[in-house]
């Protein structure tokens, strides 16, 4: 794999000496009693109201996909959001539906380093976070950066890997870094995780532990596509469309762009009766009959993220309930286990989640 961006890898620090790597090693402690807390600062920037900017750029982000990918405009929403909410995204289909396309072409559309990890069983935690080598020459061990250290990465086939080499990504999925003989390896912003699986081969498959799954911000189901959309997939690969290669995607947000993108976001006004919603949403989870294992706070402040970026990205600085509703089956369909008899009956956590949303009172 190429590594080209690993030459701006960060310094490492070590843990718990500064502040899990906010600080400087050199930085000097201070007692907590000495801190002086200064006033509240200012935003660094004016708050757009318009929102012309932002979906300008996404709107450019679907028109580079749209050159290739036909139809899957729900999914892609989706996943711009993700990208705006600074969430990682698990990608479900049955294999053939453009999961790992789409995936590489979202990735292009940003001007930052990417790289693909192809899941296998024989795959060890040191192949995904990388490995310390002694260098003779210096006699000491030096560590080499394995291909999670990329803004964009691609795990392909990601229940394919045993439980081992699963739980090496729990780190750097949550806090972001990576610890490696001690030593701490911040990773670069942005950083976020596209992985796929598919939902129906089972042999030499893994579940993925549920630790890992609540680290995923959406799992999105990619579904076929209409008899109108697969119609004009076979008329453009007739006409000799289907060999559009990717370097037709060009780069539309640098890391720049989408920092400055996820800083409006935040600016996001929430009223107080979405917070309660979302957290009755969440809440009734624990409490279902046929569930039996609820959401956890993570799920709630998901679901808070998750609309702030979608309302940005249809062009509203307010959220609404009904961004709460659209994107609670794919914050919650995976954060929640059903009960053995509900499986029997041959139930869905999307059926679930929806009987819980037509049970709690919208705000208005």
């Amino acid at each position: 794999m190429e590594n080209d961006h690993l030459d701006t890898l960060p310094e490492p620090t070590t843990p718990g000496s500064a502040s899990d790597g906010n600080l400087s090693p050199e930085a000097p402690s201070v007692a907590p009693s000495a801190v002086e807390v200064p006033a509240a600062a200012e935003p660094s920037f004016a708050p757009r109201t318009d929102f012309a900017h932002l979906t300008a750029q996404t709107e450019a982000v679907r028109t580079e996909i749209g050159k290739i990918i036909v139809g899957q405009q729900d999914l892609l929403e989706l996943l711009l959001t993700a990208i705006l909410a600074d969430g990682h995204v698990l990608l479900e289909g049955v294999p053939g539906v453009a999961k790992t396309l789409m995936a590489k072409l979202l990735a292009r559309t940003l001007e930052v380093p990417f790289s693909r990890i192809q899941f296998t069983p024989d795959l060890m935690p040191s192949d995904v976070l990388g490995t310390s080598v002694f260098r003779q020459n210096k006699s000491e061990f030096e560590f080499r950066p394995g291909p999670i250290f990329a803004s964009v990465v691609l795990i392909d086939e990601i229940n394919r890997a045993p439980a081992k080499t699963q739980s090496a990504l729990f780190e750097v999925m949550e806090e972001r870094t990576v610890t490696q003989d001690g030593t701490a390896y911040p990773m670069t912003e942005p950083f976020l995780v596209l992985a796929t699986q598919n939902p129906v081969e089972q042999e030499g498959t893994y579940r993925l532990p549920e630790a890992q799954l609540d680290r995923f911000l959406f799992k999105l189901h990619v579904g076929y596509p209409t008899l109108a959309e697969e119609v004009q997939i076979l008329s453009g690969h007739h006409a000799g469309l289907g060999s559009t290669h990717l370097d037709a995607v060009r780069p539309i947000l640098s890391a720049t762009d989408l920092h400055a993108l996820r800083q409006q976001v935040r600016q996001q006004r929430v009223e107080a009766n979405i917070l309660e919603y979302i957290a009755k949403l969440v809440g009734q989870t624990r409490a279902h009959k046929s569930l039996y294992l609820g959401a956890s706070p993570r799920a709630s402040l998901a679901l808070l993220n998750g609309a702030k970026a979608l309302a940005a990205l249809r062009g509203r600085d307010f959220v609404t309930p009904e961004d709460v509703q659209f994107l609670a089956p794919s914050v919650l369909r995976h954060r929640i286990m059903l009960t053995p008899e509900r499986e029997m009956e041959g139930g869905t956590p999307d059926e679930v989640v929806k009987q819980i949303m037509q049970a709690i009172e919208v705000p208005r």
